[in-house]
């Protein structure tokens, strides 16, 4: 037995939601084993593979459950396919494309996009570096009706997670994707049977977060407070990195902490004279070692 009379359409790449967790593609898995009919899963890779060359986890979990899957350039290519899908609604989890309103439209109960933040606060594509760069006590997870403006549809539920201010990028991409699973689950059954109606979120409170650069990996301790570095560090790991130059080396910083006073040559004075102390970091060998043994091997 399924938990919806028709089958649902899966937009997305997990990829980043799920980088250090055992289970690929949580959504998408959690939606197949709680006996909902995946019809197909829409990515966008044309040739199946993400940018480091892996194959996408959404399509190994397809692969696994004989789903077929879909990696047009534009969702709009594939609309006569979708079309005859039949889907009562999709779910959309890190798609990382526009949508149209053109493929919106094909969709009885329209598409539920998961945000990782609690909206109408950071609407775009990093939402989950800018709560840990800002130093915020809390973020969560919206489930929202998609529209064709960026993340300003109406939100059928949220739910909040906590920050301890220790959490790196993967941490909480950890967090939230175990908030998302769990709250999909518990309010997908009424979205579908409309018997849960979203409210329109308040515009004007709306805070936006911009796309990261290779521009944004420069540490910049005239600029930053130290807790401001430290943040930067935590919410930066993976993409676009922390980098500085130490000792005449240039580096990767991965783990820091903040200190009043200087303690190793690895201590970074920023603007407002504390001090970035950094633990782990990758050197110019590409290998990831500690600041001991930084100093050990480079320090002259």
């Amino acid at each position: 037995m399924t938990n919806s009379s028709k089958p649902l359409l899966f937009f997305g790449n997990e990829r980043l939601v799920s980088g250090l967790k055992t289970t690929n593609a949580p959504v998408l898995t959690a939606l197949i084993e709680h006996g909902y009919t995946i019809a197909a899963v829409v990515s966008h890779h044309s040739d199946g593979k993400s940018r480091n060359n892996r194959e996408l986890e959404v399509a190994q979990v397809a692969a696994n459950h004989d789903i077929p899957v879909y990696l047009p350039n534009r969702p709009s290519e594939i609309r006569d396919e979708l079309i005859a899908l039949g889907a009562e609604a999709a779910i959309l989890v890190a798609y990382g494309r526009i949508i149209p309103q053109s493929i919106i439209d094909i969709f009885p109960k329209g598409i539920i996009n998961i945000h990782p933040s609690l909206l109408p606060n950071y609407r775009g594509p990093t939402p989950i570096e800018s709560a840990i760069t800002n130093g915020d006590k809390e973020t969560g997870v919206s489930i929202m009706q998609l529209t064709a403006g960026m993340d300003e549809g109406p939100v059928y539920a949220q739910t909040t997670v906590p920050l301890i201010g220790t959490e790196t990028k993967f941490d909480l991409y950890e967090k939230l994707s175990d908030a998302s699973v769990e709250l999909l689950l518990k309010v997908l059954p009424t979205i579908l049977d409309s018997s849960l109606q979203p409210t329109s979120q308040d515009d004007s409170k709306a805070t936006y977060c911009q796309l990261l650069s290779k521009s944004d990996s420069q540490l910049s301790p005239t600029t930053f407070t130290a807790a401001e570095a430290e943040r930067r560090v935590r919410a930066h790991l993976g993409f676009p990195k922390t980098k500085t130059a130490l000792l005449g080396h240039d580096i990767i910083i991965t783990k820091a902490h903040v200190e009043t006073e200087p303690k190793t040559p690895l201590d970074i004075e920023c603007r407002d004279g504390a001090f970035l102390s950094v633990d782990e970091l990758i050197a110019p060998s590409g290998r990831a070692m500690s600041s001991e043994a930084f100093l050990r091997g480079y320090a002259t």
